[in-house]
């Protein structure tokens, strides 16, 4: 690649007549906002890819308006200006800019970022937005451009690419054999399921897509390859880690064939018996603390969705409280939330040729099922929803709880077997403390599912299952202020004085666990303030070290 001349290319970029999408000059006199430079770095580098230029530039120092130099302090000192390209690789997954020049002039000092162009099929983002330019204007990727990216790697399937050197020795007998025993339970309405016994190990492969035409593919070596034979996927990396957090610390990695291994990871899964309490039963219910086809759906939906371009392994962490699974590459098509619901069958996949084969031998479903059903066996368990988060602009993370989160969610689920799977998913998302959209509050009040005062809401479960249960729902639903004054008063009146320290004490822990402690000390200032302001009670220190006694009226009151 030559060279780039500083002093020429500033000179090249002050002619241009106006900014494009691929120059965006600054004035930056001082210091300019580290998260608008990243977005500009986003936004810079992947217009350059789509306008098939190798970089683009942003320069500090200059005026847009006249292209005259106006200088720019932009951190002085070189070493904290070259720290710059870390700081920006921690937010764009490692992509950084290929230089900083600073060009000294008579008129001032300029800085001039050279940003590289995206890579082919892979577009840059900072801090998990995607971002472009709308002219001079900084915008958001438009989904057009974000596909056209995403596009130029991606015109085949790399799942069904044959492997030249790999044969049928390359395989696994044992994992064969068991693909042949699910294709026949998978076909056995088929009219040629009578003929599957008498098929041999090549005519079996091809009719349930593993292979082409006799000749290995990517697809087979991860289904059924020996764990030997993946040096045939490089550089792609064909392996799910399973990792134990916690008090006790562990790991093992998971090789091909994947259609035996993902089973033996499920093994390595602590899944303990619970009990969870149910009205009008005497023996509590029992119940795994993980479902184990909801583990192995999330783990084969990972296997079949992964991004194997991005050289990057299946992770699965265990934590006392939850299972999460990872895998590079985010939905196709949809949201979770179409899914969850059953209402999306994909059009198109990742992976399609491997996707086929995992339906062939009933690994995963191809209809858009698989995430629904999960729902709805957690639903069945009166336990949490899976939460699906996109950690990374290319990564999709599920979370499976392993406990009861909120009695009350459990036990409702427990007494109304009506509840909608919608409605359940936003209980869910209340119990969790996660924010739901005020319609769907107004909805969920009105058929007195909720309590609670927006945005803090609890789930409103009447009959609670347990002693314990019922305990739990009283300390969420709380009591009115009128209640909590009293109590300040009642304090009050008996010790003849209370410190803000002395309240704070008294109410922390009778306000409702709904609310976090910042939220508890807000509503017991709100409190002292509304006393005061009513004259019931009186500040006789000072704002910083307040003493509170009772008004004079109640004072008077109190002699008599």
């Amino acid at each position: 690649m030559k060279a780039i001349q500083p002093e020429a290319t500033l000179e090249e970029l002050r002619r241009l007549p106006h900014e494009t999408e691929c120059v965006e000059f600054k004035e930056a006199r001082t210091s300019f906002d580290f998260r608008k430079l990243g977005k500009y770095f986003s936004a810079l580098s992947n217009e350059a890819n789509l306008k098939n230029q190798t970089c683009g530039w942003l320069v500090f120092g200059i005026v847009n308006k006249d292209r005259s130099i106006c200088g720019s302090q932009f951190r002085l000192n070189p070493v904290d200006l070259d720290s710059l390209k870390h700081e920006i690789a921690k937010q764009t997954g490692g992509t950084t800019f290929r230089a900083i020049h600073v060009v000294t002039t008579l008129m001032g000092r300029v800085v001039m970022f050279e940003i590289p162009a995206a890579p082919p099929g892979m577009p840059v983002a900072f801090q998990n937005h995607w971002y472009g330019r709308d002219g001079e204007s900084l915008s958001g990727l438009s989904i057009s451009e974000l596909e056209t990216i995403r596009g130029q790697i991606r015109q085949s399937d790399w799942s069904a690419e044959i492997c030249p050197a790999a044969t049928f020795s390359d395989l696994e007998p044992l994992a064969l054999a068991q693909a042949k025993r699910n294709f026949q339970s998978k076909s056995a309405t088929k009219s040629f399921a009578p003929e599957i016994p008498s098929w041999t190990d090549s005519v079996f492969l091809d009719r349930a897509r593993f292979t082409i035409q006799g000749k290995i593919t990517r697809a087979a070596l991860l289904l059924l390859g020996r764990a030997e034979s993946v040096h045939h996927l490089s550089p792609a990396v064909a392996q799910i880690t399973w990792k134990l957090e916690g008090d006790l610390r562990a790991y093992v990695h998971f090789c091909p064939p994947f259609l035996l291994t993902t089973t033996e990871l499920y093994a390595q899964i602590r899944n303990t018996v619970q009990k969870i309490d149910v009205p009008g039963r005497l023996v509590p219910y029992e119940v795994p603390q993980y479902d184990k086809w909801v583990i192995l759906e999330s783990l084969h939906n990972a296997i079949a969705h992964q991004d194997y371009t991005r050289q990057s392994r299946i992770l699965v962490t265990e934590k006392p409280d939850f299972l999460s699974i990872e895998n590079a590459g985010r939905f196709i098509e949809g949201g979770v939330s179409d899914y969850a619901l059953g209402e999306k069958t994909p059009s198109r996949y990742r992976n399609r040729f491997l996707v086929d084969a995992m339906v062939s031998v009933n690994m995963i479903d191809s209809m858009g099922y698989g995430i629904h059903k999960m729902f709805l066996e957690q639903r069945k368990r009166f336990y949490p929803m899976p939460d699906y988060t996109l950690e990374e602009p290319d990564k999709v993370l599920v979370r499976i709880p392993g406990k009861i989160i909120d009695p009350g969610y459990t036990a409702l689920l427990m007494q109304k077997h009506d509840l909608s799977l919608d409605r359940i998913i936003l209980l869910d998302r209340v119990q969790k403390r996660l924010p739901i959209e005020k319609e769907n509050v107004v909805r969920l009040r009105r058929e007195k599912l909720i309590e609670g005062r927006f945005p803090t809401l609890f789930v409103a479960s009447r009959f609670p299952a347990t002693s314990s249960e019922k305990s739990q729902y009283l300390r969420n639903r709380a009591f009115d202020d009128k209640h909590y004054k009293k109590m300040i008063m009642d304090f009050i009146r008996h010790y003849g004085h209370a410190t803000k320290k002395d309240l704070d004490t008294l109410l922390m822990g009778k306000l409702s666990d709904v609310l976090t402690e910042s939220q508890k000390l807000n509503k017991i200032r709100n409190l002292r303030y509304a006393l005061v302001v009513e004259g019931t009670i009186r500040n006789l220190g000072n704002k910083r070290f307040p003493k509170y006694a009772l008004g004079e009226n109640l004072a008077m009151e109190e002699d008599i």
